[in-house]
């Protein structure tokens, strides 16, 4: 009787030791998963952090230097977005563009090609350089539809992105440069989606037509930071 006491107990230790060694490796895992979470958001805002204060550099640079050549773009200070009003590139309701516009471009795209790569950390930080068009909601003779008048818009905005991604890209610029641009360059149209609004909240038409050149940053995530995305 005292034999298979002692048994059903060594059963019991045996059992619990068993719970104990699963709790404690349970535990030890989750302290490892926290740990590595906080290392990886800490570097995640680390990473972010950098990324902005690269851009901010640059926009400085791209604005004095376009401050210089009298070049009118406004560049975002946060992002180094330039806004280009469509009225210095091309003529109402047309994608082909205009002498002065040329002119506007020779004279800004050296400008903006060297400063962004001449930038090794920036460059490491670019995704694409995207082209966006984009127009007003003033409607076109013959479309009384919104829906043609968007589509309308589209095509012209998509059309007028074009035009200065190519003539960018024929740029005099470093040449050293071209394949990186190219490879990183992009077109698109937005139509009437992104309206610009004066103080009285209304339609701003000569702002809403314009031409966007815009850094998008590569993703950056947990992922990247273990090693599992590049």
């Amino acid at each position: 009787m005292a034999m298979m006491q002692r048994k059903h107990g060594a059963e019991e230790d045996g059992g619990n030791i068993f719970w104990v060694t699963m709790s404690d490796l349970m535990l030890g895992l989750a302290i490892i998963f926290i740990t590595l979470f906080v290392l990886a958001m800490t570097g995640f805002n680390q990473k972010s952090v950098q990324q902005q204060r690269v851009k901010m550099e640059v926009a400085k640079k791209i604005e004095s230097e376009l401050q210089k050549q009298h070049i009118d773009a406004k560049v975002d200070r946060m992002t180094g977005d330039l806004k280009i009003p469509s009225s210095a590139l091309f003529e109402v309701n047309s994608f082909i563009l205009k002498p002065e516009g040329k002119q506007f471009l020779d004279k800004l795209t050296p400008i903006y090609v060297n400063t962004i790569f001449s930038s090794k950390k920036l460059v490491d930080n670019i995704d694409s350089i995207i082209i966006v068009g984009h127009t007003d909601s003033q409607a076109f003779a013959g479309l009384t539809n919104i829906n043609d008048q968007f589509v309308y818009n589209m095509d012209l905005s998509t059309k007028r992105a074009n035009s200065v991604a190519a003539y960018m890209l024929e740029g005099k610029y470093k040449p050293e440069y071209n394949e990186g641009f190219r490879h990183m360059i992009t077109v698109e149209g937005r139509s009437f989606n992104d309206l610009i609004l004066d103080d009285q909240g209304k339609e701003d038409m000569a702002k809403s037509r314009r031409v966007e050149i815009k850094l998008k940053v590569a993703d950056w995530s947990i992922a990247t930071f273990f090693g599992l995305k590049k």
